[in-house]
């Protein structure tokens, strides 16, 4: 069984971390500042869990946070005059919150379980054509949305990555809707995670193919 792991959380709302990939932000609640100062005397390792709905009742005390969330290293951090941080987070796992500790510091702290992709070889050998569908949405979603670049995919989609980083990229790239960004960021059998993924990218090539249909029929009118 995994080794469990403690480590300090920063509760978004709104916000879901997936590993292999790569998140910027703003610290300005001094507690959070605390956090980062202290991470970055230590290993530089936190989580990020994305808040519960209801969270705006008790922001301030210990609002509930989802069970799974992505842990990353602070790769780089700027301290500004007045105390606040910009700091870049690479991400590095998943994690299930198995226990929050009490402690004496003003940010919370868990007791986490690494969370590792689960695929076979069997399913792996599968997987490819799948894989190069949900690439191809990808790159017909970023044409849509007038994003395309030569490059784009490619460096989203690296030759040799896992089939479960790829899908990770791809949904934290484009995927905005932060429930099914939880979804996805839950399904660690890399088979569920890629249905969840392609889906979501289907609703979103429709939904911008009917935001076109309806400019052109604006346009004609």
């Amino acid at each position: 069984m995994t080794e469990l792991i403690e480590i300090p959380v920063f509760p978004l709302p709104d916000v879901v971390f997936f590993p292999d990939t790569v998140l910027p932000l703003h610290v300005f609640e001094p507690r959070y500042r605390r956090m980062v100062a202290d991470c970055l005397a230590g290993d530089r390792h936190l989580a990020v869990v994305m808040l519960r709905p209801g969270w705006e009742r008790d922001y301030h005390g210990r609002p509930p946070l989802h069970a799974v969330g992505g842990t990353g290293e602070i790769m780089q951090s700027e301290r500004l005059a007045d105390g606040r941080y910009n700091i870049l987070l690479d991400g590095r796992m998943r994690i299930r919150v198995e226990e929050e500790l009490r402690t004496e510091l003003p940010y919370r702290t868990v007791r986490a379980r690494p969370l590792a992709d689960v695929l076979g070889e069997a399913d792996q050998a599968t997987l490819g054509e799948r894989l190069r569908a949900l690439r191809a949405s990808y790159g017909k979603l970023l044409e849509a949305l007038g994003q395309s670049h030569a490059d784009l995919v490619g460096r989203l989609t690296v030759a040799g990555a896992r089939s479960g980083a790829v899908i990770d990229r791809i949904v934290s790239a484009v995927v905005p809707d932060a429930a099914a960004r939880q979804g996805i960021l839950e399904a660690v059998d890399v088979r569920d995670r890629l249905d969840l993924a392609s889906a979501a990218l289907v609703d979103l090539l429709t939904l911008v193919a009917g935001s076109d249909e309806g400019e052109e029929d604006a346009g004609g009118a």
